[in-house]
């Protein structure tokens, strides 16, 4: 008697699998999507990261290039995933864009749950616009992850070139990944805080001249601090 082993899902069925079944909060879209992220790189499993070779060998999706008046589209030709990419980007753009566009491709089927329009503050955004954020998040979430980025960054590659050039995106990119990890800090540190016990509230700067670093002082406060026992 033979036996036949279980047929594991497809990638895009995989990722499509972490998507709630139920309507989403704005705020878990973000999660959503770089789950995905991570789960796909897991599946690719390889040191370069996803390329446009990985997509275009997944059933019923296909890459193609063209001269368009943006980066990227794709679309569903009755057949098969169409991801159309921008022959006049640079590489980078182009796996930029690739990605998302798979995240478009992902969430189909799904978007109604996933995205709406919500307004906040006065200030109403689309459901249409998450779904562009998004897509851009899960690309840098795939082109850059956060562990591999922290880990680089450890070991001391910390110029924003030498990061793009690492990971194979722009500069742009690797500054947006930056900022959404907090590793952008470790660039421009905010001045220290002393505590109430050291006598000063915030630093203020002191008047140097041109040619040396600005150095900062602490002020002091301007009232003598009461006791209320």
């Amino acid at each position: 008697m033979t036996t036949t082993e279980p047929k594991l899902p497809s990638t895009l069925t995989s990722l499509r699998r972490l998507i709630p079944t139920r309507s989403c909060q704005p705020e878990e879209t973000r999660r959503i999507a770089e789950a995905q992220a991570t789960r796909l790189v897991a599946i690719l499993d390889d040191a370069d990261g996803p390329q446009v070779s990985h997509i275009d060998a997944m059933p019923r999706i296909a890459v193609t290039y063209e001269r368009l008046p943006v980066s990227g589209l794709s679309h569903w030709n009755g057949r098969k995933w169409i991801i159309c990419l921008n022959t006049e980007d640079s590489p980078a753009r182009q796996r930029f864009t690739l990605l998302h566009e798979f995240k478009h491709i992902i969430d189909h089927g799904a978007c109604d749950r996933l995205y709406r329009d919500i307004t906040r503050r006065g200030v109403t955004l689309t459901a249409r616009q998450q779904a562009e954020t998004a897509a851009d998040y899960f690309a840098g979430c795939a082109l850059v992850p956060k562990r591999e980025l922290k880990r680089a960054w450890t070991r001391g590659i910390q110029r924003t070139d030498d990061l793009a050039a690492h990971f194979g995106v722009s500069q742009q990119a690797i500054e947006v990944r930056l900022d959404q990890t907090g590793l952008s800090r470790e660039v421009d540190p905010e001045p220290e805080m002393r505590t109430a016990n050291q006598g000063g509230r915030c630093a203020r700067p002191i008047s140097t001249p041109t040619w040396q670093p600005q150095r900062f002082r602490f002020a002091q406060d301007r009232y003598p601090r009461r006791s209320f026992v």
